[in-house]
């Protein structure tokens, strides 16, 4: 059984993981995503800050002075938010075209501005001297991908095939750049623009309105527990391969993990139900707490291991899985292809990923509100991502819990294994003679 599962492994899934991870398309949207990240984490907070998580009746006095201070100050406190998370399309479309364009050699720059224009072009059409931002935030994330893929493609088809303006070379760069950029934008105004006016005009909705529409069934069921388990179970068996399958599997379901919480915000600012699960902070501090495979709770067994490689691998590990940081245990222990670790290293993040979700439904916990940088320890970045609910970073400590006693077995089959290599050696060392 295990020389099939290594055969698979390495012979079907290894090459097509290893093409996925270096597609540009992928690369282009996971950096892209990345790029816009810092503006997307203030923006959270600070909505975050805009609603205390305290009740309205509260008698504790901070929570008053909180409360009282958000409701006097609610529009300036907002306002980062609607200029951050509330237009995150236009800043993930800008750096998905700039790294695409960068990766086929074009202007990226020139590039990455003619996709926010083609994007604001059709999500956004000015009317009575206003623009709406209805689509500019998580419901224009698919919309933004495919404007800034389809600009950066269209570029550099013109450029393969020399149609453009031609420039003197005492031309500067600077003015040659832009010059570049008029034929495609001619391209836009005749392709893309009309196309919206027909389904503005024929269907009542605009283009990404119509791209939502689309979406909408596998956004559904993206946000389901079989879908969030079988998300899992695919990048922790990459990883067990050798290959970052929660960078595979975090960059293809980034904008489905977007889309979500900025329907949780937008729900949490409207002051209704919150009801999406789905989301980056879910993943990373409810099922890979620690790291892929929730290794912290396999790094506090380690450190008090009785086999001196596993103790020193614990004591190595330890500060960086609580960052979330576990590349010295999966490549140290190792886990990659080991076959006793296994079960425990996907088990745990699916046993995880259920209890979570089913606390989430229950309201047990608060639902993800807000984006949090990957690195923050799991059981502070449960609480700030639902919004400070300190019941939340202990659902996190139950589950590092329950994660050891998943891996407890195996560890120690594992550890009993090691003891005897170590002994043997140890044996063979002494046993040697001696030479004056």
């Amino acid at each position: 059984m295990s020389t099939l599962l290594f055969n698979f492994l390495e012979n079907t899934l290894t090459p097509i993981a290893g093409k996925l991870a270096t597609q540009k398309h992928i690369c282009a949207i996971r950096d892209g995503f990345i790029g816009a990240m810092p503006f997307m984490i203030v923006g959270s907070f600070l909505l975050i800050f805009a609603f205390p998580p305290f009740s309205p009746d509260t008698t504790f006095a901070f929570g008053q002075w909180w409360i009282n201070l958000s409701k006097q100050y609610m529009d300036e406190i907002i306002t980062p938010f609607n200029m951050s998370m509330g237009i995150m399309s236009c800043y993930i479309c800008t750096c998905i075209a700039y790294n695409l364009a960068q990766s086929y050699k074009l202007d990226a720059l020139p590039t990455a501005m003619l996709a926010l224009m083609t994007f604001l072009l059709i999500v956004s059409p000015m009317k009575d001297g206003q623009l709406s931002a209805s689509y500019m935030g998580g419901t224009g994330i698919f919309t933004a991908i495919i404007i800034a893929i389809y600009i950066t493609e269209l570029t550099r088809f013109l450029k393969e095939k020399n149609i453009g303006i031609k420039m003197p070379e005492q031309v500067p760069d600077k003015i040659r750049q832009s010059f570049n950029l008029l034929i495609p934008a001619i391209f836009v105004i005749c392709t893309i623009y009309p196309l919206n006016l027909f389904i503005q005009n024929h269907f009542g909705m605009l283009l990404p309105e119509a791209i939502m529409s689309m979406f909408k069934p596998l956004l559904s069921a993206s946000d389901t527990l079989p879908a969030i388990l079988l998300a899992t179970f695919i990048a922790h068996v990459l990883w067990f391969a050798g290959i970052h399958g929660s960078a595979i599997v975090t960059g293809i379901m980034a904008p489905f993990f977007l889309y979500n919480l900025g329907l949780n915000q937008e729900a949490l600012a409207a002051g209704q139900e919150l009801t999406h699960i789905f989301t980056d902070a879910f993943w990373g501090v409810f099922i890979t707490t620690g790291g892929s495979g929730a290794t912290l709770a396999l790094v506090l067994l380690f450190f008090r291991s009785k086999s001196a490689h596993l103790k020193t691998i614990g004591r190595l590990g330890i500060v960086p899985s609580m960052f979330n940081i576990n590349e010295p245990v999966i490549f140290g222990a190792p886990i990659v292809m080991n076959p006793i670790l296994f079960i425990p290293f996907v088990l745990a993040p699916m046993c995880n990923a259920t209890l979570a979700y089913f606390a989430i439904t229950s309201n047990l916990i608060g639902h993800v509100v807000s984006l949090i940088t990957w690195t923050v320890p799991a059981p502070i970045g449960a609480a700030w991502a639902t919004g400070w609910q300190l019941n939340s970073a202990i659902f996190v400590i139950a589950l590092i819990i329950i994660d050891m006693l998943i891996y407890y077995p195996f560890f120690k089959v594992y550890e009993k294994q090691l003891i005897n290599e170590e002994n043997k050696n140890k044996e063979e060392t002494t046993s040697e003679p001696e030479y004056a």
